[in-house]
């Protein structure tokens, strides 16, 4: 019981550290700075599915966990970073809402997750139950994050980020989804992130930017 409260409190901290890491995703306009945050999201991802893998005995999450090391750790940030350093897309330009009122949005939208998820929460019987308003709370920021930024490569991040949101939800409410799914949203999302960055060329060879607003200007001619 003892090795379970204290798990448990280990899994909080961590969910703590993610949306810390959410709020400041949004507030970074250097995208490189947002590959190594979104780096840091699977980094704790990793850690907090083994601690729940060896809490519950479930020898799966520990692939899990091992997947997640390799893709969102290592594997989608070097792309990314690569990608930016051939695109020149260091810099993010000024976001639609500005900084300091997004991140009062983004308060506010913690509160409604959590408000959200209290009943769920109450109804599941894992030991991270408590941490489902977080992973709400990632998801709806990272959402935020996608709406309020103009440029092609921070919004594939917050999609990204997203999907961290999510892996965490499932984690926190059902020990985690089968691995045969898992392995199937990990192969979608990494031939994604290659079918985007192929267009993000297209994008730059065309308008010589990636501000996804030329492509409004398409769509209106």
């Amino acid at each position: 019981m003892l090795k379970s409260h204290l798990i448990a409190q280990l899994v909080n901290l961590l969910a703590a550290g993610l949306l810390l890491i959410s709020f400041a995703m949004l507030s970074r306009r250097r995208t490189q700075r947002l590959i190594l945050l979104y780096a840091w999201q699977g980094a704790i991802l990793c850690l907090s599915t083994c601690l729940v893998a060896y809490d519950a005995g479930l020898t799966e999450l520990y692939y899990s966990a091992a997947l997640t090391l390799i893709l969102k750790v290592i594997g989608l940030p070097w792309i990314l970073h690569r990608l930016i350093e051939r695109l020149g897309a260091q810099w993010d330009r000024e976001p639609v809402v500005n900084i300091p009122l997004t991140m009062l949005i983004g308060l506010v939208l913690v509160i409604f997750a959590f408000g959200l998820a209290q009943p769920i929460s109450e109804m599941a019987t894992t030991i991270t139950r408590n941490t489902l308003g977080i992973a709400l709370a990632v998801i709806l920021l990272s959402f935020l994050m996608m709406i309020t930024r103009r440029k092609a490569v921070t919004q594939v991040i917050g999609f990204l980020a997203m999907e961290n949101g999510l892996f965490f939800a499932a984690t926190s409410a059902t020990y985690g989804m089968p691995m045969v799914i898992e392995l199937g949203i990990a192969l979608d999302v990494l031939v994604g992130v290659f079918i985007l960055g192929i267009f993000f060329f297209q994008i730059r060879e065309q308008f010589d930017s990636l501000d996804l607003h030329h492509l409004e200007a398409l769509k209106e001619d």
